[in-house]
């Protein structure tokens, strides 16, 4: 990636084949002028010559410029976690542009695994360092759940760790159970056993959720995915969110300590950075009082940049749609499997969250079945009663089940939803086939509902769960197809120039950020996404393949790694 600058005060006026500017009053544009960071104007360059003396860069005028992409649900993780092999189903893209083939059977699975132990002991690494893998999801496995006598099969003596694609399960080995001491006697809420056979109540080492999962983590310490905070990792991240023209992002839940803080801020007041990030404090799984929580957030705002922002809270109330811990209203499940878990009781959401509410900052809220969403909606409505408060704007994320009706209310609280539309391609099938049946399935995602019913929406990828990639999310939200060929529920498609707002102002907009970026006009941030094609001239179907050049951000140009 390499990044180059306008001279401060100076008026920089950049040419482009076409500006796409997300201003409804002027649509599209051929020139866009810079000072300061900021945008002096965008219209001819006749119009824009009248501001006086400028430098003409021409460097971008067979390309297109949109507003910088906005991802509002995302994780620094996906940075960091390439440094532990990655056992997903889909081929996947490193920060360095390789591309890392999909697993596509347990068997293969498990020999990635034997392999990377046996490079662990021809590295001279002790057995008891533990093995650390990322990616993988059963769900595709045709039922068929990962036990203990899988994962031995790659090793019986070093601990073996898998995290789940969706973070909120993981399986070990019989060796890891050993370390962190959990049997048959074991009685907390995720740790799966088995019900039938020789090994009927032993654990299968299935963890699901925080407190299960816990368990290992005590054992293992902040290794790898559990890991602190690097400076690598962060930069990592900014590179693979230049390759997909992403200039805003989240990191929507983190624990904000005094060594990620210190992180953030170092790697961020460098120049050569090319994203702004959005920490989240997680104020979740209870590990933090809300009073307290409340006050340290606040007392972070002084240290605000441009490139960071802190201010956005975190909670949580279920899990994981396709690990089966997501909270349905009935009927539950399509394939009968019990209702999902509360990873935060919802009587102590409510306390909390209200803590929150009450000292002016912005909460997102994870739900991602409509039991757990339609409990967000109940305890805001009640928080909203007792303590009024204009433009929150309070976010729920995923919101994968919600309704109509639910959108409504919604609409009326003020809330605001960010979908995850990669869901329709990622599990669109599973969830028609397994997880929620397919009249549900068809409303998966609802963005036209929730635009109909007036609520401010955004899309995301909640990366690394999926891929960093903010126009393969609008093409998910326009085509709404899965891998078998489904469409679902083409009448909640979005339109492409929907899809883009999305991605831009609508994630502005539940992040209170839209006064500065989301849109190129007059006075906001000189964050530009550069393209090589025009997204709303070419296929819909290829909207996902609209090539990235690189970004621009605050006026400074970042030409992306693979460009």
């Amino acid at each position: 990636m390499t990044t180059t600058t306008a001279s401060a005060s100076v008026t920089t006026i950049y040419a482009a084949r076409k500006v796409i500017t997300m201003n409804p009053m002027q649509p599209e544009a051929s020139h866009v002028a810079v000072r300061d960071g900021r945008i002096l104007g965008v219209g001819t360059l006749a119009d824009l010559s009248s501001w006086g003396a400028y430098t003409l860069d021409e460097q971008f005028k067979d390309k297109v410029l949109m507003p910088g992409l906005i991802e509002g649900h995302c994780h620094l993780k996906e940075g960091s976690m390439w440094d532990m092999p990655y056992l997903g189903w889909f081929d996947r893209r490193d920060p360095q542009g390789k591309v890392w083939p999909g697993l596509r059977s347990m068997d293969a699975v498990v020999a990635r695994l034997h392999e990377v132990d046996a490079q662990l002991q021809a590295q001279g690494k002790p057995v008891s360092e533990p093995l650390l893998a990322w990616g993988f999801d059963p769900i595709y496995f045709g039922g068929e759940r990962m036990t203990v006598q899988h994962m031995d099969r790659a090793s019986a003596t070093r601990p073996i760790v898998v995290a789940h694609a969706n973070g909120h399960l993981m399986n070990v080995n019989s060796a890891m159970l050993r370390l962190a001491e959990v049997n048959a006697e074991t009685d907390v809420e995720g740790v799966v056993k088995f019900s039938d056979g020789a090994l009927a109540g032993e654990p299968t080492g299935e963890l699901q959720e925080p407190a299960a999962m816990y368990l290992v983590v005590r054992k293992i310490g902040n290794a790898g995915l559990l890991g602190p905070l690097t400076a690598s990792g962060v930069k990592s991240f900014a590179a693979l969110a230049c390759m997909q023209g992403v200039t805003t992002a989240t990191d929507l839940a983190n624990k904000l300590t005094a060594h990620d803080c210190e992180v953030l801020e170092t790697v961020l007041a460098d120049d050569t950075t090319s994203v702004r990030l959005l920490p989240a404090f997680q104020a979740f799984h209870g590990t933090h009082g809300a009073a307290l929580g409340a006050e340290y957030v606040k007392g972070l705002l002084p240290r605000n940049t441009d490139r960071l922002r802190y201010g956005l809270v975190k909670m949580m109330l279920d899990g994981s749609i396709q690990g089966f811990s997501a909270r349905m209203r009935w009927p539950g499940h399509f394939n009968g499997a019990p209702n999902g878990i509360w990873v935060t009781a919802p009587s102590q959401y409510e306390a909390d969250f209200e803590q929150y509410h009450r000292a002016g900052l912005q909460i997102h809220t994870h739900t991602n079945g409509d039991e757990a969403s339609e409990t967000a909606i109940n305890a805001v409505e009640r928080i909203l009663a007792r303590a009024p408060r204009a433009d929150h704007r309070h976010t729920l994320q995923h919101a994968q089940m919600i309704d109509a009706p639910l959108f409504r209310r919604m609409a009326q609280l003020g809330l605001c939803v960010n979908l995850f539309a990669n869901h329709l391609w990622y599990w669109g099938d599973q969830h028609y086939e397994m997880t929620m049946g397919p009249d549900r399935a068809n409303r998966l995602d609802a963005c036209a509902s929730a635009l109909a019913a007036g609520v401010p929406m955004a899309i995301h990828s909640d990366a690394p769960v999926t891929p960093l990639g903010p126009l393969f999310t609008a093409w998910c939200a326009v085509n709404r197809v899965t891998p078998k060929g489904r469409v679902l529920g083409q009448t909640e498609a979005l339109t492409v120039p929907q899809a883009l707002r999305a991605i831009t102002l609508g994630a502005a907009w539940t992040l209170k950020l839209d006064h500065e970026v989301g849109s190129i006009e007059c006075g906001k941030r000189a964050d530009f996404c550069v393209l090589e094609d025009d997204p709303l001239t070419v296929d819909s179907k290829a909207l996902k393949d609209v090539r990235v050049w690189g970004t621009v951000l605050s006026g400074r140009v970042f030409k992306a790694a693979h460009s």
